[in-house]
């Protein structure tokens, strides 16, 4: 398995969970120095990301994009793929294909988290299902054309009410016509959700297509009451080689938030 760090440069998400604010060269360059992998990158939008300088980067601190984040198209425009007006739905999903796009050129999957939304008021859950899953296999098979999957994140009871346990949404993502979009499995959301984490990791098998690295309390693996061990173990019983990836709070800071990850993520490889 790999290491991998995020790194926000979304201003209206500050105080969320991602360790590095101070924009990519500083993120790159802290990565490097620690011994990730990887970074993952939340951006406002595909275009706010300078190609050429972005991989400029990460070929000179020899890191790679481990996926790219589409939340920003919730956190500034509330745009989401079960909306109820048709016109936002469609500017969700051009925003996340852009996304998609940009990863792609990297080699990395796009991310589908807090975009999903949720079914309320006068949507219905079929509805919203319905909606949801035309747009994971539009973007699914958007993906594909760049040889990367496409990944969807089930977010804890409160942030959505549509796909909570990664077993739920594994069924329902093998009814979808593509078959290229891979569960994210968030430790933080499933230590919420799940009685088991790694019994549900083992469930999900080759769904697994990305992990965030996250204790119980949103920091750190180490700094909350999550059972690593076991889950390492079945992640590397259902054969993942992807991505440990820490979206975490940068507590107490950015620097001792990524230390502790990286000791962590030793430890869970010894």
């Amino acid at each position: 398995m790999k290491s991998a760090i995020t790194v926000s440069l979304v201003t209206q998400a500050k105080g969320g969970p991602f360790v590095f604010w101070n924009g990519l060269a500083d993120a790159c360059e802290k990565a490097a120095a620690l011994g990730f992998d990887a970074i993952e990158i939340f951006p406002p939008a595909a275009n706010a990301l300078d190609i050429a300088e972005v991989q400029g980067l990460l070929d000179h601190h020899r890191l790679k994009v481990a996926a790219i984040g589409t939340g920003g198209g919730w956190v500034i425009h509330k745009w989401t793929l079960t909306h109820p007006d048709a016109e936002i739905r469609k500017h969700a999903r051009e925003f996340i294909r852009a996304v998609v796009d940009v990863a792609g050129g990297f080699g990395a999957p796009a991310i589908l988290g807090s975009m999903q939304g949720r079914w309320e008021n006068n949507v219905t859950r079929e509805q919203a299902l319905t909606w949801l899953g035309e747009a994971l296999d539009d973007i699914g098979e958007h993906a594909a054309r760049h040889g990367v999957t496409f990944l969807y994140e089930p977010l804890n009871r409160y942030e959505t009410n549509i796909f909570n346990r990664q077993q739920d949404a594994a069924e329902w993502l093998r009814k979808l016509k593509t078959q290229n979009v891979r569960l994210l499995c968030d430790l933080f959301h499933m230590a919420v959700e799940e009685a088991d984490p790694a019994a549900a990791l083992r469930k999900c098998g080759p769904l697994v297509g990305h992990v965030h690295f996250a204790d119980s309390n949103r920091r750190a693996i180490g700094m909350g009451h999550t059972a690593i061990a076991p889950i390492v173990a079945a992640l590397r019983d259902i054969g993942y080689k992807g991505y440990l990836s820490a979206e975490i709070l940068p507590l107490p800071d950015s620097e001792a938030a990524a230390e502790r990850t990286m000791e962590s993520f030793r430890a869970a490889n010894a």
